[in-house]
């Protein structure tokens, strides 16, 4: 059964991948983009990292996606530049990622993979990452928070001037 699941997860991550490096549309391909990143978040928690594919829903999925949907959106142009990569650019770039698919095959093939026990099934991680970021990782996670913060406050402050003196 998690054999199925994980072939599901896998067609769901490649099959949409092929859309967006192809589609001419941007939103069709931010839309195959969010079966990407959400069957990678399905893949992360068959390994047992259920943090990373929160992490990976809330992030990529629930904000980044949304950042080029509405910056789409706004600049109101759904359509790619056609030819904006021409077809010696793009011969090169298939030649290349074939060279490099072969090397990466053939390293798999030669390489001497040390076996091991099989493990058991995946522990979930977050009462672990949790009990660390407020315990051992405390004050470094809140100097971090605090750095972004400030980070966050002199962005919006650089953008206020810059809208104001325009």
């Amino acid at each position: 059964m998690k054999d199925v699941i994980f072939s599901i997860f896998a067609v769901m991550t490649i099959l949409p991948c092929f859309w967006v490096a192809f589609s001419s549309n941007i939103v069709h391909a931010t839309f195959s983009l969010f079966f990407t990143l959400f069957g990678i978040a399905g893949l992360y928690v068959l390994l047992g990292a259920d943090f990373l594919a929160v992490v990976q829903v809330i992030i990529y999925i629930g904000g980044i996606l949304v950042l080029i949907i509405f910056g789409v959106m706004m600049v109101h142009r759904a359509k790619l530049a056609s030819g904006s990569i021409r077809l010696p650019g793009r011969l090169f770039a298939a030649l290349f990622a074939e060279i490099l698919l072969i090397a990466l095959l053939a390293s798999v093939h030669k390489a001497e993979w040390p076996l091991r026990a099989v493990p058991g099934d995946p522990q979930p991680t977050t009462e672990a990452i949790g009990d660390l970021l407020l315990g051992k990782y405390l004050v470094p996670f809140e100097v971090a928070s605090i750095l972004l913060l400030a980070a966050l406050v002199g962005a919006v402050l650089i953008v206020r001037t810059s809208v104001k003196g325009a």
